[in-house]
């Protein structure tokens, strides 16, 4: 044995010649794959004390892991306390029960009962056993068995971060909306007639209370309050979510939509400088600039979910009128509503992060909370950029939707789901309103431009994408 291969007892019946085979192809295996197995065919020897050979395995401080091969036969003996089986029962079962030792013995199921319940010994009932009963997932488990004997479980514990700063002991900023978005998720998920109102009740304390969350200087470091921020945000954020994934599935009408894209329209100025201020840094917004930029994912993301594609034509197709600015042209479009942060770029400096992108990593670790996988979110931020970049060949214009998200693609490149499902032409009928395109060709020219580089396609220093792999072009409306 070379150091590092850990030392395993094999405990079992000789039941049949069949079976010990089997487990002489299991003690085989893994010595394959570098575990020092002890078994009985090898290593006990014409003349060896069978029950001193057994007692030194189980207790002997070299052998770190006992496997115990569960059949009939043996959960038999072992609980009848017969025969050799019997012998080791006793000595391995107070081994068991020590609960300093327990990680030391895994029962290995090999047959199971008419009832599918396997035949394990009394003293083990209670505990976790591996599964080898069923040979499709022989190799599954086999990884199972090797991760326990090396000691490396295939789920790690993450280390305990801090609590979020919503639920600090200062006092924390308040939206108000907490019973108008009961009354409102009530009113849309029963269908009730004032399901209208209650929603515009919604959206109008949720803008106009946003103003509570403005930053102002103080003392520390100003990128230490954005995160405070958003972290303080984040309840309300949950109860957005929750409202659209509400209305995607109970009220995706016409109506709706609307209100949904004036909520936006009346959030978007947030991100930029009040009319009354002059005096200002371009990152003095850039909480708002993270909140409503990832609130509108996470429509986008639950329209596309419940497949809402008017729903989602609606927020793209139009655009925003913005009242109050300095910005001359009071519509513009969606792509707006993304833009850059510099307080993060910032702060990964001024704390030597090397992070690629801290917003991307801040969205993925938000997403766990959200009730939305991070791939829905990707999903929506690349159909986004898709649609952005559409525009700005129909506009002439710059494209401006940069798919933050899709950092976490790392090389792991396949088709979304709604791209994959538009392999159907009758669902690729559904989702080309998303785009404002009326057939596949009509792509033909965004595909021509990505290869022929006219338009920028997003990179990292480590990972980089490719948008014909990501909306499975070659594939589009190819099947019934």
């Amino acid at each position: 044995m070379t150091e590092g291969n850990p030392k395993l007892f094999i405990s079992y019946s000789w039941t049949t010649l069949l079976h010990e085979q089997w487990v002489l192809n299991l003690a085989t295996e893994l010595r394959e794959s570098g575990v020092d197995v002890i078994l009985d065919k090898w290593d006990l020897k014409e003349g060896h004390d069978a029950h001193a050979f057994m007692e030194k395995m189980v207790s002997d401080p070299e052998i770190k892991k006992v496997a115990i091969i569960c059949d009939k036969l043996y959960a038999d003996k072992a609980n009848g306390r017969s025969g050799g089986v019997g012998t080791e029962t006793q000595i391995i079962s107070p081994e068991v029960y020590n609960k300093e030792k327990q990680s030391k013995f895994v029962a290995i199921v090999t047959e199971k009962d008419e009832s599918a319940k396997p035949y394990l010994p009394i003293y083990y009932r209670s505990r976790i056993y591996i599964d080898l009963s069923d040979p499709d997932l022989y190799a599954t488990n086999f990884e199972q068995i090797l991760r326990w004997v090396y000691d490396k479980p295939l789920y790690l514990k993450p280390d305990i971060g801090k609590k979020p700063a919503f639920l600090t002991d200062s006092p924390s900023v308040s939206l108000g909306t907490t019973s108008k978005f009961r009354r409102a998720i009530e009113a849309v998920r029963s269908n009730r007639d004032y399901s209208k109102g209650a929603l515009n009740e919604y959206f109008e304390t949720f803008t106009q209370n946003l103003e509570q969350f403005r930053l102002t200087d103080g003392d520390g470091e100003f990128d230490d309050k954005v995160i405070e921020n958003i972290e303080q945000f984040l309840p309300y954020r949950n109860e957005a979510i929750e409202i659209c994934l509400s209305l995607a599935q109970y009220r995706n009408i016409p109506e709706s939509h609307q209100q949904m894209h004036r909520f936006f329209e009346r959030l978007i100025p947030y991100m930029d400088r009040p009319e009354h201020v002059s005096n200002y840094r371009e990152w003095d917004y850039d909480n708002f600039r993270f909140i409503v930029h990832e609130l509108f994912l996470y429509a986008i993301a639950s329209y596309l979910k419940y497949e809402c594609f008017d729903a989602v034509s609606y927020l793209l197709r139009h655009s925003y009128y913005i009242e109050k600015g300095f910005d001359s042209d009071k519509m513009i479009p969606f792509s707006r509503i993304r833009k850059n942060m510099q307080s993060l770029e910032y702060r990964n400096k001024r704390l030597n992060l090397t992070r690629a992108s801290l917003r991307a990593d801040l969205l993925e670790q938000r997403s766990k909370v959200s009730g939305l996988s991070f791939r829905q979110l990707m999903q929506a931020d690349f159909v986004l950029y898709i649609r952005d970049s559409l525009d700005s060949l129909r506009n002439d214009r710059r494209q401006s939707w940069w798919p933050e998200t899709l950092l976490y693609i790392e090389g792991r490149e396949v088709a979304f789901e709604i791209f994959l499902r538009a392999q159907s032409k009758e669902y690729f009928t559904k989702i080309k309103r998303v785009f404002d395109i009326e057939e596949k060709k009509d792509l033909d020219v965004l595909m021509q431009a990505f290869l022929e580089q006219k338009l920028w396609i997003p990179s990292w220093p480590f990972s980089s994408l490719n948008p014909t792999i990501l909306i499975g072009y070659n594939e589009l409306a190819t099947k019934p």
